[in-house]
């Protein structure tokens, strides 16, 4: 910005000064002139700083006009998958006593006659590196408690809860005979296996029935 003043800008600047009782130094034009110029560059800030503070609060009003979800802009958490409708990620099935992931067949071993498993859809909602049972729930008797690893928590769509572990009190019964108390039992391998496969989730169809099981369970 250049500091020339016009002569009617040059009066008007001494008269200013003038009129609030400072003496013009010897030199006055060229302080004249730089004090004039210093003025109107205050001036022109101060209109473009007002304008910027302007610019910002139609801004903020913009933004908080559109993000009003009036829950403080937390995400809505995604539902939790339907057993109903989802496809299986794992099939279980109780007459071959098998359970299916991929191309992969895994022997398993299902509830007894007096337990017998129920078929239908579950969904896995937690899984367990290790988890303590009563021994009563294995079929053990009830003297002792019973820690099994690799256990994944299934839920069917009735809030029903049951287990697929591994049956390390048991390791020959998977794929020969049906023992548990409806749970889904596996060797301590493949449990290991299905547990690195499968997470929270995950969607596990149990079909048909065990031999020796009545065709409607008890």
């Amino acid at each position: 910005m250049s500091d020339d003043l016009s002569p009617r800008e040059l009066s008007t600047a001494l008269r200013d000064l003038a009129g609030s009782g400072e003496t013009p130094a010897p030199t006055a034009g060229a302080q004249v002139r730089r004090r004039a110029a210093a003025r109107r560059r205050r001036r022109h800030a101060a209109v473009w700083g007002g304008a910027a503070v302007a610019a910002g609060a139609l801004l903020f009003g913009l933004t908080a006009g559109f993000g009003g979800s009036g829950d403080g802009g937390r995400p809505v958490p995604p539902a939790a998958p339907s057993t109903r409708s989802a496809a299986p990620d794992a099939t279980v099935d109780l007459a071959r006593r098998t359970l299916a992931v991929g191309d992969r067949r895994l022997p398993v071993s299902s509830g007894s006659a007096r337990h017998p498993t129920e078929p239908g859809r579950m969904t896995v909602v937690a899984k367990h590196r290790t988890k303590r049972f009563a021994s009563e729930s294995v079929g053990l008797g009830k003297e002792y408690d019973v820690t099994l690893p690799w256990v994944l928590e299934l839920r069917d769509p009735d809030g029903a809860t049951t287990y697929a572990v591994a049956m390390t009190y048991a390791e020959q019964a998977p794929g020969r005979q049906d023992i548990t108390r409806g749970w889904i039992g596996l060797r301590p391998a493949d449990a290991r296996w299905l547990y690195g496969r499968l997470a929270p989730g995950s969607v596990l169809s149990v079909e048909g029935r065990a031999p020796g099981t009545p065709a409607t369970p008890r």
